[in-house]
């Protein structure tokens, strides 16, 4: 995709009728035309650095997939932690991230072409092979169609272009027939059953043996999917049919993005999360770029590079004028209400939106791109990654990292357009992070908790689809790749598929033959091709001064824009009442709710009950304000809520061969040493005997100055602790004798005491799930001496190594690094009602049901509780848990300095837990129907984000 692809220099608008294959490669790559040239922003790296950073890049793939295919393959993906594969059925289910596995090795196949673009060809033949030989596709599995699409077609179709580009070489694939492309001919039939609708949105699911709606098939009856489930499957579907010319494939892809362009919110031209396929009515009404939409806005601009229909292009610059106008609030991004768009519908963003610079590069809007993307980089900086979802004062909301690579993808993609040597040291940092914190013996290991930086005991396959090919690019000189780059586009799954498919078997229409809108509106529509040279006008530092009034955003600044607030609080009028600032003795404060239809409820149990009636307020803004003040009302007593518990611990394997790579969620005790506030302890481990630790142990000499490894049963968690002690054991983990259970799946809680004062246990306590205790148990049975670190959050392992004979490649891909102050997370947003919302504010809070005080759930969710046994958990109610604002609440600056409270945040305690999604407001919350019912979707966001791409 070069200027010399497309024929024509990127300053130059493309014609109306210009030849498709000329129109998409213009489009596509104009942007990096200027590659090279802007290098005064930052200190330029030299060749000899990049080349070592692309090598470590190869070395860290070469240890992923080798993994991968030692310890896992055939199965779908490698369980770094446990050196096994996960396959379908055999694992506690995941829910809906599941859906991602065939039993089909997805891993392979989501690697092909990562092995082309590094350089493997010979591993890449190989890999072909056992595809072939090895991978079924007709296994009775119900699987997301979405992930299917853009993982196993994409991956097999990726495959396939690269193979026929390596056969016309001459020196590989010689023997190459064609076969990946049949096999994704037979996978594009399989999934044609899922578009059986009258509405032609395909259905979430289907299984790969018995299509939909049949018995055996166990799927088919879903009425709702995401926008990007739906709206991402024209790269894919086109190209089967311009490869096969079968033209089945992409008249079905267009279909249904026909149908949710025609489902826009017409008046803010914006789309919402969530649709029924059936009605077409949307299901959830909030807007952003992030997760449920994100790639259905990526494939439309696309679509009209790989395809040159120029309809596509039309209604992503619709969209998009839409986005920068109401979701684009620089440096964030902010989802709004399609039907409000002036009101934002949460208070936090999600890490799939990182894709988005990435995509206003190839738009050719680089200042927001470059805006965006920093402050996301300052957010990776503070906690090491990306946090799943963060705050718009940018703490942890969802503390979880799957090792995601949209921002290493929008990392590259502003690279190729700056040549800003500046993201040359973003990706070298992102290559330290992932040596220095999710690298483990057997690959790389997700995030549980970035704030403990504890591992979760997964390694996706997009992991080595996406982001090996995004840092090795970054890092390569064009001479570095076989083949030429710019004459592919990459699929949202970063697989490639040539450009020339534009020019093959053009038998669809290239206009929306199902839709009124068939006229293009050239008000919305840019014919220009965007160029290097007019973007940056001979000004290297172009980039660089976009940064620097943002290069304290996270960290010192009050973040500004977090509020969306009307145009007539901008002309002057007293901004609205905000939740953080309520006084409920403050007689001008109760005239505020008034105003906005809000009631105040003094009840005989010492609570404060609020209550809405949107029909009552004084005007449509005072009801918004008063959605915007029960919302955050809400947000802040689930959080005040949280301050009262205690967070994950970590246990971190420290000796040989773990070296600090492996970091386990440990749930931490409410008695005994705190972790938080002391030095961490650090010691070997021994069993004890008796195993259950209830009563004196028989081999104290076996524990005596190490940390002793419990079963949980049979007494309470405060007489194991003292017996360990009494033998001279420095610390103690508890291991679930549940067999199976993991804090994957099981929610984690803190261990309570007897009833009795518990001043005399000195020693720090964790409890461990099953899985994750069975690694240190495993440890044990094959090295014998194990060690391990006990402590809040994950230690430097330069430090942990310091002194040590250690590898030489574990020191170099782990220099040594400021281990940052982790923030805490907050509780998502809760359901709220339609006609009413209520919210009792109870001004205790009650941390341990009396009757049994051996436990306390970490989560306020009465499903939440652990398994019962001789310690079970206590269910606390979510009217005993909830705090509320005082009247005299005090709200600090981010900085200490800033004093503007309308744009700040309250600043929460470093030790908040992340929410549980499901927490029920019980009494708090009462039934109602229609006008508030936009709230309902921050707990459905959340489901919506344990989908892997979505």
């Amino acid at each position: 995709m070069s200027e010399a692809a497309g024929g024509r220099g990127c300053g130059s608008p493309v014609p109306q009728r210009a030849p498709w294959s000329l129109v998409a490669a213009t489009a596509a790559l104009c942007l990096v035309s200027a590659t090279s040239v802007w290098t005064a922003g930052a200190a330029p790296m030299s060749r000899e650095e990049k080349q070592k950073l692309g090598n470590q890049v190869l070395e860290m793939f070469d240890h992923a997939f080798g993994n991968y295919m030692e310890h896992a393959y055939p199965a779908d993906e490698l369980m770094p932690l446990t050196c096994r594969g996960r396959v379908r059925g055999q694992e506690p289910s995941r829910g809906d991230v599941d859906d991602a596995l065939g039993k089909f090795s997805l891993t392979l196949i989501d690697s092909l072409d990562t092995l082309v673009v590094l350089n493997k060809t010979k591993e890449f033949e190989d890999a072909v092979r056992k595809v072939l030989r090895d991978v079924n596709l007709d296994n009775d599995v119900v699987v997301s169609v979405f992930e299917t699409n853009i993982r196993v077609l994409g991956g097999l179709l990726g495959g396939h272009s690269l193979a026929i580009m390596l056969k016309e070489k001459g020196e590989y694939m010689q023997w190459y027939s064609d076969e990946l492309l049949q096999m994704a001919k037979q996978l594009g039939y399989k999934l044609l059953p899922a578009f059986n609708t009258t509405s032609g949105l395909p259905y979430p699911r289907i299984n790969l043996k018995f299509g939909i709606r049949k018995p055996e098939a166990r799927t088919g009856t879903e009425t709702d999917t995401c926008t990007a489930c739906a709206g991402t499957l024209i790269l894919e579907f086109a190209a089967l049919s311009r490869f096969t010319g079968a033209t089945i494939f992409e008249e079905y892809a267009r279909k249904a993005l026909d149908f949710l362009w025609e489902k826009r919110q017409r008046s803010s031209n914006l789309v919402g999360v969530t649709i029924n396929i059936h009605t077409g009515d949307w299901v959830r009404k909030d807007s952003g770029v992030g997760a449920g939409i994100d790639s259905y806005y990526e494939y439309l601009l696309k679509a009209y590079v790989l395809l040159g229909d120029d309809s596509f292009l039309e209604r992503f610059n619709t969209h998009y004028n839409a986005i920068m106008r109401y979701i684009s609030q620089p440096p964030l991004l902010l989802d709004v209400h399609i039907h409000k768009p002036m009101l934002n519908a949460r208070t936090w963003m999600d890490a799939l939106l990182a894709f988005f610079p990435g995509l206003q590069v190839l738009k050719g809007d680089i200042r927001p791109a470059i805006e965006t993307h920093e402050m996301l980089y300052q957010v990776i900086k503070k906690h090491n990654f990306l946090p799943e979802a963060f705050t718009t004062d940018f703490r942890v909301h969802w503390a979880q990292h799957p090792l995601r690579p949209e921002f290493a993808e929008s990392t590259y993609f502003l690279y190729k357009a700056t040549g800003d040597p500046y993201y040359l040291e973003v990706g070298k940092t992102l290559i330290e992070n992932l040596n220095k914190y999710a690298r483990v013996p057997c690959g790389f290991a997700a995030m549980k908790d970035v704030r403990t930086g504890s591992h979760e005991d997964r390694m996706d396959s997009f992991f080595l689809a996406e982001m090996f090919k995004y840092l090795y690019l970054l890092f390569a000189d064009k001479e570095d790749i076989i083949f030429d780059i710019e004459d592919y586009i990459f699929t949202t799954e970063a697989h490639l598929l040539p450009l020339w498919l534009s020019t093959t078997n053009q038998s669809i229409s290239k206009k929306n033959t199902t839709s009124e809108y068939t006229e293009l509106d050239d008000s919305n529509f840019d014919w220009t091709c965007p160029n290097t040279q007019i973007l940056f006008p001979h000004d290297p530092l172009y980039a660089q001064r976009i940064r620097e009034p943002l290069k304290n955003v996270v960290d010192k600044s009050c973040p500004r824009g977090i509020v969306r607030v009307e145009e007539s609080f901008r002309s002057g009028a007293k901004p609205p009442l905000r939740a953080r600032d309520f006084m409920a003795t403050n007689p001008e404060h109760l005239e505020i709710l008034k105003k906005m239809g809000v009631s105040l409820i003094h009840l005989k149990d010492g609570r404060v009950q609020l209550v809405q009636h949107a029909i009552q307020a004084a005007s449509s803004i005072d009801a918004e304000d008063g959605l915007r003040f029960m919302q955050e009302m809400i947000e802040l007593s689930s959080q005040q809520q949280k301050e009262q518990q205690l967070p994950p611990r970590a246990v971190q394997i420290v000796s040989h061969p773990f070296f600090g790579r492996v970091v386990l969620t440990a749930g931490p005790a409410q008695f005994g040493l705190d972790l938080s506030k002391h030095k961490e302890t650090r010691g070997f481990v021994a069993s004890s005997k008796p195993y259950n630790g209830c009563s004196e142990l028989t081999n104290p000499e076996a524990v005596m100055g190490k940390i002793a490894l419990i079963q949980r049963g049979q007494c309470m968690f405060a007489e194991k602790a003292r017996n360990i002690q009494n033998a001279g054991a420095i610390g103690g983990i508890v291991i679930d004798d549940n067999e199976g259970s993991s804090s994957d799946t099981a929610p984690l809680f803190q261990m309570a005491g007897d009833g009795k004062d518990t001043d005399d246990i000195k020693i720090p306590m964790l409890f461990l799930f099953s899985k994750e205790g069975s690694i240190i148990l495993d440890a044990i049975r094959e090295y014998e001496e194990v060690e391990v670190l006990l402590s809040d959050k994950a230690k430097d392992r330069a430090a942990i190594l310091k002194g040590k004979m250690i590898p030489s490649y574990i020191i170099n891909s782990n220099p040594e690094m400021e281990n940052e102050e982790q923030p805490s997370s907050e509780n998502d947003s809760q359901n709220q009602s339609a006609e009413q919302q209520v919210v009792s504010i109870s001004q205790t809070v009650d941390l341990v049901d009396q009757e049994s005080p051996d436990e306390s759930s970490l989560n306020s969710s009465p499903e939440s509780s652990s398994p019962a046994d001789s310690e079970d958990a206590s269910n606390i109610s979510p009217s005993e848990q909830t705090s509320s604002p005082t009247a005299n609440h005090e709200t600090p600056s981010l900085d200490g300095e800033c004093t503007d409270l309308d744009n700040q945040i309250q600043e929460q305690s470093e030790t908040e837990e992340d929410s549980n999604p499901n927490v029920s407001w019980g009494k708090k919350v009462q039934p109602i129907d229609s006008i508030l019912a936009d709230w309902n979707e921050d707990i459905e966001a959340f489901e919506m984000m344990e989908k892997d791409e979505l």
